[in-house]
């Protein structure tokens, strides 16, 4: 069993490789099929995120317990031009790219904990978590 995953992210080819790596990673911690297309769903939205507003960044994804609880954590991480109002961005249907704008409340909707971080000029880092 893998404890982390490290992935560059900078073209749409890599959105399905991201969700798919995510998919193997939450199988091998023993989430359930619908938690392992859960979180392959989730990771694909963080990841075209990166491609569509950032043009590079990161994913990760690893290990996490809290006493006999397992799940993983994922990371999204770019350098892009950051999030002007992340009050805004987390409404459903609010978009700055010309898209249905459920990208980062989705996210949130499908993970068991969610954290973001932004500002004009110095990117966004994502954090989800999902317990198995």
């Amino acid at each position: 069993m893998r404890n982390a995953v490290k992935l560059q992210i900078s073209e749409t080819s890599d959105v399905a490789y991201a969700a798919l790596d995510a998919k193997n990673f939450a199988r091998d911690l023993g989430f359930s099929i619908a938690d392992q297309y859960t979180i392959a769903t989730a990771v694909s939205e963080l990841a075209q995120n990166i491609v569509k507003y950032a043009d590079f960044g990161h994913l990760s994804f690893k290990t996490i317990q809290q006493g006999s609880d397992v799940g993983i954590e994922v990371l999204a991480k770019d350098s892009g031009p950051g999030i002007e109002n992340i009050n805004h961005a987390m409404t459903d249907n609010f978009s700055t790219g010309g898209t249905m704008g459920v990208g980062l409340p989705g996210t949130k909707r499908l993970m068991d904990d969610f954290h973001v971080n932004s500002a004009p000029g110095q990117g966004t880092e994502v954090i989800v978590k999902k317990w198995r």
